[in-house]
């Protein structure tokens, strides 16, 4: 396979994460863990690798998730309404249904209760990784709707970590971070193109962000959504899809994979069966598992039962199944959320790290085989 076609392939990024997630565990867990603690909280700058990545790399994730989202609204896959209602509403019952479940199983415990956003996340690059995988085994409608879902899911995470997991705001930085964002728009309607322009001022929003108590990361998607997405009519492609292409590479095969090596490594050596039962792992585990699939169908049978809304083209019912229990690969984005939830716990974070790897796990597991199963009864019936 050629490098074009590598960096163009659905599944590489996903496995290059795989990969690098399962090389941080494996370091951990064959005596190099000292090594590794090392270089997660070695410093540069005053910023330890590890708040360098999650800081300042998934700043950048999040400007391209931001970009993807708002191409997606205007031009793309949601961009009308008939096309949004069923993975919008199921990207909510994804959402709710496992916060349930982790908040149900917790609910003794008022310290871990933080938590409850970790498994209602969806990770894009691994779950559709997983499923191009599968080649022909599965209808590219069901790969439309998977991609679909996770973007309102990411929407949707961006929203709780602004509304959630921020503390001690500062109301001058707060204040200069909106009149940031005020230019920007300004710049948008008074048709400015120049990329250059926004990412220098996007800098700056990321400073006032990053130090008004909200997290750097909502920086990221605030700019992407004032890039402009005008031009290609013209016959060149706009800014925001010119920018979106440039970053895509680059998050997809350098950021997510370093975030899965540094965020990943947690050692098995010493957890005992009282932690691995813990609250917080059964929490994640359960939520990815059992709360996806089960919100994200149940909302998919109300609506297609009440006729608002229809089944993705030439898929089964046990096809959509399979998908939606797919949607339990929280990885990437729970990971993300559970170092926001439990900062500066080291205890806290690896019963994170611990659920989050058999929640994913186990619904790449019970996703493929009931996908593999579905495909042996289309190919009976034909």
């Amino acid at each position: 396979m050629s490098l074009n076609k590598l960096l163009q392939s659905p599944s590489a990024s996903g496995v290059l994460l795989i990969l690098t997630s399962l090389a941080a565990i494996i370091l951990c867990n064959t005596g190099g863990e000292p090594l590794y603690a090392a270089f997660v909280h070695h410093s540069v700058s005053g910023f330890s690798i590890e708040k360098f990545v999650n800081d300042v790399l998934m700043s950048i994730f999040f400007l391209l998730v931001g970009l993807e989202i708002k191409r997606e609204f205007l031009t793309g896959q949601l961009a009308q309404w008939s096309q949004r209602i069923l993975p919008g509403a199921a990207a909510v019952g994804g959402m709710v249904v496992p916060a349930a479940f982790y908040l149900f199983i917790n609910r003794h415990q008022p310290e871990t209760l933080a938590g409850w956003a970790i498994p209602s996340a969806t990770d894009i690059a691994f779950s559709l990784g997983i499923l191009s995988l599968l080649g022909n085994k599965v209808p590219p409608s069901l790969k439309v709707f998977l991609a679909a879902l996770a973007i309102i899911d990411d929407l949707g995470a961006v929203i709780v970590i602004a509304l959630f997991y921020t503390s001690g705001i500062d109301l001058m930085m707060l204040g200069a971070a909106l009149l940031t964002v005020l230019g920007l728009v300004i710049l948008n309607r008074r048709g400015v193109t120049a990329l250059p322009i926004y990412l220098s001022i996007g800098v700056l929003l990321w400073y006032f962000v990053y130090q008004s108590g909200i997290h750097a990361t909502v920086a990221g998607v605030l700019l992407a959504l004032c890039i402009p997405h005008s031009g290609q009519k013209r016959g060149r492609p706009s800014a925001l899809l010119t920018l979106e292409h440039q970053l895509a590479p680059w998050v997809s095969f350098l950021i997510i994979p370093i975030f899965g090596f540094v965020n990943a490594g947690v050692s098995f050596i010493h957890t005992t069966s009282d932690q691995l039962f813990n609250g917080v792992p059964m929490g994640i585990m359960v939520g990815l598992l059992v709360g996806k699939q089960l919100g994200i169908g149940l909302v998919a049978v109300l609506l297609v039962s009440c006729g608002v809304a229809q089944l993705p083209k030439g898929a089964t019912a046990l096809q959509f199944y399979g998908v939606a229990i797919l949607c339990g690969i929280g990885f990437t984005m729970s990971l993300f959320i559970g170092g926001l939830a439990f900062p500066d716990n080291p205890l806290r974070l690896d019963e994170v790290k611990i659920g989050v790897l058999a929640g994913s796990l186990l619904s790449v597991v019970c996703g493929v085989l009931v996908l593999q199963l579905a495909h042996r009864g289309v190919t009976r019936k034909n």
